[in-house]
């Protein structure tokens, strides 16, 4: 019901301000058979009369005016929406969906945006901060216009483009037989106890993947949703974890060097493959493209 109402309720809005059909079909710049046409259908459609006929005159019926009232509020909502929608692609002050790592967080995302808005000042960006597969379930979703991420997905529904890699690190606790090492083969960590992030985080994934190259199933002791609460475990001796560089220093840990496997992982941005682009997105696209090699601090 609600689709066969809706291209009717502006014609109905106009002749119930106007009073007239001839008027409202001027005002409107549509034929007025059409107009009347349409009324006609949405009171048969109701099963109700919204106008008593007063010659040429139209006067909205107890039912037309309390019909009246919810159908302003839904066309003043409808035109909100618009405007919003409008003002999102505006080329200078719209908006972008941007989600990314929480390790991007603080630092190479902040980077980011203040590089971009030297050129585009008053573009405003709406950020999300989760893991890969959040984000790339809210690019889906429409939630999102633009992520980065890692690993870099590789689906049919997403474009994705490789901008840089980050080394990651065996973190171990400062008190370790390892601490004393600046590098290690991951093999020799097979019979540690490791601090992981959940399975869906792309790190967890990495972490994995690698400890397979390397030669083991990594025996996982405690599982968290953000690195640096996963450093923080490693501190208080709870095992040992692969980590990108924090952004400042931790006591109580060790970094070590991994020489084999190669421990990096890639760092992507993701958008809908076959969406348009709005001015705004397509002007940080090309932005965070032309960051290839250079993304990280």
């Amino acid at each position: 019901m609600a689709l066969l109402l809706a291209p009717r309720l502006a014609y109905f809005a106009g002749v119930a301000r106007t009073e007239h059909v001839t008027r409202a079909a001027q005002e409107m710049n549509v034929p007025q058979s059409t107009l009347s046409r349409a009324i006609a259908r949405l009171e048969e459609d109701l099963g109700v009369d919204l106008f008593a006929r007063r010659g040429r005159t139209l006067v909205l019926t107890t039912a037309g005016r309390a019909f009246l009232a919810s159908v302003e509020r839904a066309l003043a909502e409808v035109e909100r929406a618009a405007e919003e929608v409008r003002a999102d692609a505006d080329p200078a002050t719209g908006k972008v969906a941007f989600g990314f790592l929480h390790t991007m967080g603080a630092e190479t995302v902040p980077g980011l945006l203040h590089a971009f808005r030297a050129e585009h000042p008053r573009i405003r960006f709406g950020l999300v901060q989760n893991h890969g597969e959040a984000m790339l379930e809210g690019l889906r979703a429409g939630r999102l216009d633009l992520c980065l991420t890692s690993p870099v997905p590789d689906a049919p529904d997403l474009v994705a483009r490789r901008l840089d890699e980050q080394k990651l690190r065996l973190v171990v606790p400062a008190d370790h037989p390892l601490a004393g090492r600046r590098r290690i083969r991951l093999a020799e960590a097979a019979e540690e106890n490791f601090v992981t992030l959940e399975p869906g985080y792309g790190l967890r994934r990495i972490t994995d993947d690698l400890c397979r190259e390397a030669g083991f199933a990594p025996r996982i002791a405690f599982e968290g949703e953000e690195a640096e609460t996963i450093r923080g475990l490693v501190a208080a001796g709870l095992g040992v974890a692969l980590l990108p560089p924090p952004t400042v220093p931790r006591p109580g840990v060790v970094e070590l060097t991994v020489t084999a496997p190669r421990a990096v992982r890639e760092i992507g941005v993701a958008w809908p493959a076959g969406r348009p682009d709005t001015p705004p997105v397509a002007a940080f696209k090309t932005f965070l493209l032309s960051r290839r090699g250079n993304l990280l601090p």
